[in-house]
C-alpha cells in the first residue's frame, strides 16, 4: 500500500496532496490567454512529489515549467508564468491574492520595518490616502511578463536581501515612487492629479525609470542619481579623496565615471626626489573600491575611467582589460575609455606619428583638450620643445592596438572629446563621460572630501529616465510624457541627499538625461528599418518632438520654480539650442524641415530660462527594459527571444514585443552594418544635448576568411567622429581574428574604405 504524500502549506500545516487543486491553479493561470494550455504546463513540469514538499516548491516548479515553454511561436506562456509568480508573490506578502491592506496601513507597516522613508507619512492627510488608494490599479501586475515581474522581484521590489522576504508588490512600488516624488507643491487637487498621472505613466511603462530610482525612491537611502562623474587631479589629496567619493557613491547604487589626470610612470616628483610609480597602481586602488560594495545586493559596483590619447602610458592603459599580463599590470574589473580629438584622427589618416606626454610635463594641455584650435597649437608647441620628455608612436599603430583590444574585449570605449564640447549644453568644459558613455557634464577635481560651494570642486551627477516608444501612438502624446519626466527627475534632484559636498553643484545645474527605449519595436510598428535611409526622416521627426517638448517642459517648470542657478553657464542661456550647434555633416544624411515652432521656444528660453541645464542623454536601458518587456534603448535585438540572468541567477526569457505579428520584420543587430547605426545616432545627436550610448556590432563571417578587417572597425570609428559622434560604448563581435593596420595601405595608398570615411570632408582630413 502506497503511503500518502503530504504537502506542507505556508502556515506550516500539512495536508494530503490535492492534484485537482494544482490543476485548478493552472486552469486559472491560462484563463483568457491565447495559445496556451494548462495541461501542457502540467506535463512539462515533470512534477516529482515527495512527502513534505512545500506548496511554494510546487508553485515554483509550475512557474519554471511555463517559463520553459516560452518560444517565438508560443510567447504567451510568459503571461502564464507571470500570473503564477504574481500569485505566489501576493500570497507570500499578504497571504491572499485579491485582498490588499489599506494604503496608509501598508506604508506604516513598511516604515516600522525600516524599509520605507518615514517622511512620506508627513505629507498626506487621511483624505489624501483614501483618494490615492483609489488610483492604484493592482490588476496591472497581471499585465507584466514573467521576465518583467521576476526582474522586479529580484532587483527592484523592497525586500530583505538576506532572507529574500519581499515587502511590496509592483503597484504599491509604483504608487510609492509617485507619492514620494510629488509629495510637495501645489494645492491638494493639483498634487493628487500629478500623482495619479505620473503613477499611470510609470505603471503602464510609458516612462521607464532607472535602477537607482525604482529601487531607491521611497526608501531611507536618498541617492537616486544613476551617474556620478569624478575628476581626479594629479596629487595625492585629490586621488585619495576621490577614492573615498567613489566608495560613498558605489554604496548608494550609482555608476561611476572617472577622469584621471595623473602623470606618467617615471615622471619627477618633488623636483626629482622621487619618481612616479605610474597610473596603474592607483587604478588598482580605485578598482578595489569599486568592487567593495554590492550596492545593496541590487547590482555590483562598476566604473569607467577616461584617459587622453596623448598620455605617456596610453599603450599600457589600452591593454588593461585583456587576459594577457598579470594582476600587477592589468585592471580588468573596471572599464576604460580613450579620448580622441581632431589632431589624432588627422594624423591617423595621414599616417603620421603622435607624441605621448606625461601630463605633469605639459601644463595646460588637459585644460585645452576638447577645444581643437587651442589644443592643437599647444600640443604642437610642446612637440617642438626638445626639453620636454616624450615618446613617439605612429597614430596607426596606436589605433591598431586599440581596435584589437576593443574587439577582443568588447570593452575599450571611445570618447571624442572635441565633439563632446562643441555640441554640449555648457559654456563650461566637458572633461569626461560616465560609466555607460552617455553623460557629458562639467567636472572639476576635488582636493578634500569636504570641498563644497566655497571651492571650484565639482562632482557631476545625472538622473535618468526613458520614454517607452512602444507605448506612444502619436507624437502628440509626447508632450505629457515629457512634462512628467522633467517634473519627476527635477523632484529627484531636490529630494535626494548629497553624500559629497562637491556634488551639491547638482542643485545649481539640475542636470537630467532623458532617452528612449523600445526603439526597435517603434521602428517595426512604423514600417521602418535600421538600414533604410528613408527611415531617417521619421527618426528625425520623432527626436525633434522629444527635445522640443522636453525644453518646453523645463521652461514651464522654470516659470513656476525659477531657472536653475547656473543657467547662465549654459549655451541655452545664449539662445543656442542643440539644433543650432550640431555637426552640419548630419544634413548630408537627412535634411528635413523642422516642424515645431523653435523660434517661439527660443524666445521663451531667453525670457524665462530653463529649470535644467541638460535634458537628453541616451542610456543603454539594459535592466529597465526587462521590466517593461521592451527592446532596450535604441538597440536592435540580437534575437527574438533573449535569455537574461536575473539577480538570483535564474534565466529570464525576454521576448520582443508582438513577436508573432512582427517576427519577420525585426532586424537583428548583427544583420546591418555600423554605417546604418552611425547614421541613426547622428540624427538623434542632432537634438540631444548630452551623449548617446551606442554599440557597434561585427560578424566576421561577412568577411573573407571569417576575418574582421581592422580597416572596417577604423572606418566605423572615423565615420562616427565625422558626423559629430561623442562616445562609443561596446564593440560586440561573434568572433575575433585581426589583421594588421598596415595591411590597409598598399602601394602608398589608403584602403578604399578608409578614403570613403573621409572623402566628404570640406578640406581634407583636417575637417573630419
Amino acid at each position: 500500500m502506497m503511503s500518502k504524500i503530504n504537502v506542507v502549506k505556508r502556515n506550516g500545516e500539512k495536508e494530503v496532496v490535492n492534484y485537482e487543486k494544482i490543476n485548478r491553479v493552472l486552469e486559472w493561470a491560462v484563463e483568457g490567454i491565447n495559445g496556451v494550455s494548462s495541461s501542457d504546463v502540467a506535463m512539462n513540469a515533470h512534477l516529482q512529489l515527495f512527502d513534505g514538499i512545500t506548496t511554494t516548491q510546487i508553485h515554483k516548479v509550475l512557474i519554471q515549467s511555463a517559463s520553459d515553454m516560452i518560444t517565438e511561436d508560443t510567447p504567451n506562456y510568459q503571461f502564464v508564468a507571470s500570473k503564477l509568480l504574481n500569485y505566489l508573490l501576493r500570497k507570500e506578502i499578504f497571504n491572499t491574492y485579491r485582498s490588499f491592506p489599506r494604503l496608509k496601513d501598508f506604508i506604516k507597516l513598511n516604515v516600522d520595518r525600516g524599509v520605507y522613508d518615514a517622511d512620506i507619512l508627513n505629507h498626506y492627510t487621511e483624505y489624501d490616502f483614501d483618494k490615492i488608494e483609489g488610483f492604484i490599479k493592482h490588476d496591472r501586475d497581471e499585465e507584466l511578463t514573467y521576465g518583467g515581474l521576476q526582474q522586479l522581484v529580484d532587483k527592484y521590489l523592497i525586500k530583505d536581501r538576506k532572507t529574500d522576504v519581499v515587502y511590496e508588490t509592483p503597484q504599491f512600488m509604483y504608487m510609492l515612487i509617485a507619492m514620494t516624488l510629488f509629495a510637495k507643491g501645489g494645492d491638494t487637487k493639483d498634487r493628487l492629479r500629478k500623482i495619479k498621472t505620473f503613477y499611470d505613466l510609470i505603471s503602464t511603462h510609458k516612462i521607464s525609470l532607472p535602477t537607482p530610482i525604482v529601487a531607491g525612491v521611497r526608501t531611507p537611502t536618498r541617492q537616486y542619481s544613476s551617474c556620478v562623474l569624478i575628476d581626479v587631479a594629479d596629487d595625492l589629496d585629490s586621488i585619495f579623496n576621490s577614492n573615498t567619493a567613489v566608495g560613498k557613491y558605489i554604496s548608494k547604487r550609482a555608476g561611476i565615471g572617472l577622469n584621471f589626470r595623473l602623470r606618467g610612470i617615471g615622471s619627477k616628483i618633488r623636483g626629482g626626489e622621487a619618481v612616479h610609480t605610474g597610473i596603474i597602481p592607483f587604478l588598482k586602488m580605485f578598482e578595489g573600491t569599486v568592487k567593495s560594495c554590492s550596492q545593496g545586493g541590487i547590482r555590483g559596483g562598476a566604473a569607467t575611467a577616461y584617459y587622453p590619447f596623448w598620455h605617456l602610458e596610453i599603450e599600457d592603459i589600452i591593454v588593461l582589460k585583456n587576459n594577457r599580463g598579470n594582476d600587477l599590470n592589468r585592471v580588468r574589473r573596471m572599464d576604460h575609455a580613450i579620448q580622441f580629438s581632431r589632431l589624432f584622427y588627422k594624423r591617423f589618416v595621414e599616417n603620421k606619428v603622435i607624441s605621448l606626454f606625461s601630463p605633469s610635463d605639459v601644463p595646460g594641455l588637459y585644460e585645452a583638450f576638447g577645444h581643437n584650435d587651442e589644443f592643437d597649437a599647444l600640443y604642437e608647441k610642446f612637440e617642438n620643445d626638445s626639453t620636454i620628455p616624450r615618446r613617439e608612436i605612429s597614430a596607426r599603430e596606436l589605433m591598431d592596438l586599440l581596435i584589437q583590444e576593443r574587439v577582443e574585449t568588447g570593452r575599450i570605449y571611445i570618447m571624442n572629446i572635441d565633439n563632446a564640447n562643441d555640441h554640449s549644453a555648457f559654456t563650461d568644459k566637458i572633461n569626461m563621460s560616465n560609466l555607460c558613455t552617455e553623460i557629458n557634464l562639467p567636472t572639476t577635481p576635488i582636493s578634500h572630501i569636504d570641498d563644497g560651494d566655497d571651492t571650484d570642486a565639482e562632482i557631476a551627477l545625472c538622473v535618468l529616465a526613458a520614454i517607452n516608444l512602444g507605448t506612444i501612438k502619436n507624437l502628440d502624446e509626447l508632450e505629457v510624457v515629457c512634462e512628467y519626466i522633467v517634473r519627476s527627475l527635477d523632484s529627484v534632484i531636490s529630494y535626494q541627499e548629497y553624500p559629497m559636498a562637491a556634488a551639491r553643484k547638482m542643485l545649481k545645474r539640475r542636470s537630467i538625461g532623458v532617452g528612449v527605449t523600445n526603439f526597435a519595436y517603434w521602428m517595426v510598428k512604423n514600417g521602418l528599418s535600421y538600414d533604410d535611409p528613408s527611415s531617417l526622416v521619421k527618426i528625425d521627426e520623432l527626436f525633434e518632438n522629444i527635445q522640443y517638448y522636453l525644453i518646453k517642459a523645463s521652461v514651464e517648470l522654470a516659470k513656476e520654480e525659477g531657472p536653475c542657478e547656473w543657467f547662465d553657464r549654459t549655451k541655452y542661456a545664449k539662445g543656442l539650442l542643440p539644433i543650432d550647434h550640431y555637426n552640419k555633416n548630419v544634413d548630408k544624411i537627412v535634411d528635413r524641415e523642422l516642424s515645431k515652432d523653435w523660434d517661439k521656444l527660443r524666445r521663451d528660453v531667453l525670457e524665462f530660462g530653463m529649470r535644467n541645464s541638460t535634458l537628453t542623454a541616451q542610456m543603454p536601458c539594459e535592466s529597465s527594459s526587462v521590466v517593461s518587456s521592451s527592446t532596450n534603448g535604441i538597440e536592435a535585438p540580437r534575437t527574438l527571444i533573449t535569455t537574461k540572468k536575473s539577480k538570483s541567477g535564474a534565466p529570464l526569457p525576454v521576448v520582443v514585443p508582438e513577436v508573432v505579428k512582427y517576427k519577420n520584420k525585426y532586424q537583428f543587430a548583427w544583420t546591418f552594418n555600423n554605417d546604418s547605426m552611425n547614421n541613426i545616432v547622428s540624427v538623434i545627436q542632432k537634438y540631444f544635448d548630452q551623449g548617446i550610448s551606442v554599440n557597434h556590432y561585427y560578424d566576421p563571417r561577412k568577411y573573407e576568411g571569417n576575418n574582421l578587417p581592422i580597416s572596417v572597425v577604423a572606418k566605423d570609428i572615423l565615420n562616427f567622429y565625422k558626423f559629430g559622434g561623442k562616445q562609443i560604448y561596446y564593440a560586440n563581435s561573434k568572433d575575433y581574428k585581426s589583421d594588421k593596420l598596415e595591411d590597409m595601405v598598399s602601394g602608398g595608398k589608403e584602403d578604399p574604405v578608409m578614403v570613403e570615411a573621409i572623402d566628404d570632408c570640406e578640406s581634407g582630413a583636417c575637417a573630419i
